[in-house]
């Protein structure tokens, strides 16, 4: 880098980022010490699952969303058949529930121990990824591959399979796992209990950045428990909603600068923002009390909008999902049979649930054959990319004066708080700065 006087352009280049999932690139123009253009520039090509699902059987979704994301499959099926079984008028409680319940949790306690310990925290610790702090803390790395492994043994003993789940159907599951399976994983999510509160511990104590965001808070919401895999949707702006009004408050918009959908709510010009703060921010008093314990003590307000606190957040969100695991176990007995029945039905269903990144909706039609006419998918990531971008100028302008490597660290890291999912194939970013 060179130095041509004050009206030099200086370009700044990275070429990747490894701890986002997918291919993008982001574009900062500065002028006159101000930030003139800022976009997070998605270039993935299309991948076309909602046109895969048109033609194809009602039963069928849960089986072909679970491989838009490695990370959590989960979520596609839950949301999936969450639509697909409110257009039968099915509603899956007791036993039935509780292993939907617990697959979820072994599903956020993976993607939470991911996120933290391999992708964000060697951000805050000065390393450029888990290997190099693993040659300095290897113990601290062994403990959060360890609390992701108890998450992918749950996903397994339910699931079928760690990744990609083949148990799962409409209606409930192939098979139910016996109490005596189960009850195998009571050791490793008690010891996992004890490390995922150290963790919030850990992380509480760590240096962030400031920046103050004024999203809307969106999120699900039910009043007896951390809304997880079903609720009403709900924002801090007063908006309470069943998963089947979505469409007629929110809608997915093509930008200039990239092939993903950028999400907003209709009529309002705020960005809004889903995912654990919003979570958090709506649903504290739904949290397991071992969770809103750690909370308190590491000093978190009751609504956190600083967007690098996440990590501590997610840490909390870790936290619930092991306890409410045991407490899924205590209650868990075998149900008569593995899944109720579903008859297809011509009509219209919504399923929302919250992946680890942030609400997921899903939407089908489907026909008189049983074959589904029309298929939507609206992931975490398309409805945070404007806050992503907003939050991004924001910092830049505040920081103008870091230098090249500095400015690129804490806009990668920024991207970072919000785990953006933007595929889940190669990890690319492409950072160019205009300075004029």
């Amino acid at each position: 880098m060179s130095h041509r006087g004050p009206e030099a352009r200086r370009d700044l280049s990275v070429a990747a980022l490894a701890r986002v999932e997918g291919e993008g690139a982001m574009r900062v123009r500065l002028a006159n010490g101000h930030v003139e253009h800022i976009s997070l520039n998605i270039y993935e090509p299309p991948r076309f699952f909602e046109a895969m699902l048109v033609g194809r059987h009602w039963h069928e979704p849960p089986d072909i969303t679970a491989r838009i994301c490695g990370i959590c499959p989960v979520a596609y099926q839950t949301s999936a058949n969450e639509a697909l079984e409110s257009i039968a008028g099915v509603s899956i409680d007791g036993p039935l529930r509780v292993l939907r319940r617990l697959l979820y949790c072994g599903e956020w306690i993976q993607s939470h121990a991911l996120h933290i310990f391999l992708l964000h925290a060697p951000d805050f610790l000065g390393y450029d990824s888990a290997v190099e702090l693993a040659a300095v803390d290897r113990a601290l790395v062994e403990r959060g591959l360890g609390l992701r492994r108890v998450g992918r043994w749950v996903i397994e003993t339910i699931g079928g399979r760690e990744s990609h789940p083949v148990n799962v159907r409409v209606g409930g599951f192939y098979r139910a796992p016996t109490v005596g399976e189960l009850e195998k994983l009571r050791g490793p999510l008690e010891k996992g209990l004890e490390d995922a509160a150290a963790t919030v511990e850990l992380v509480a104590g760590l240096d962030f950045p400031d920046l103050e965001i004024d999203h809307e808070l969106v999120a699900l919401h039910h009043p007896d428990e951390y809304a997880i895999d079903r609720g009403r949707i709900v924002s801090d702006a007063g908006l309470d909603i069943a998963p089947a009004e979505f469409g007629e408050h929110f809608v997915e918009e093509q930008v200039a600068h990239s092939t993903a959908l950028h999400a907003r709510r209709i009529g309002s010009d705020r960005s809004y923002l889903v995912g654990p703060l919003a979570r958090y921010a709506l649903n504290f008093d739904q949290l397991p009390k071992s969770a809103r314990d750690a909370a308190i003590a590491a000093g978190l307000p009751r609504v956190v909008r600083n967007p690098y606190q996440s990590i501590v957040v997610r840490a909390v969100e870790l936290l619930a999902a092991y306890d409410e695991a045991l407490r899924l176990l205590d209650v868990y007995v075998e149900p008569e049979r593995p899944f109720v029945d579903v008859v297809p039905t011509a009509g219209e269903g919504h399923g929302v649930s919250e992946a680890p990144r942030g609400l997921l909706y899903h939407r089908y039609v489907v026909g008189d054959d049983g074959l589904i006419t029309a298929a939507d998918i609206v992931p975490p990531t398309s409805q945070n990319q404007r806050a992503i971008e907003e939050d991004l100028a924001d910092f830049v302008e505040a920081h103008i004066n870091l230098d090249d490597d500095g400015l690129r660290h804490r806009c990668e890291q920024a991207i970072r708080n919000y785990d953006p999912c933007i595929s889940c194939a190669t990890h690319f970013l492409d950072l160019h700065v205009d300075r004029q």
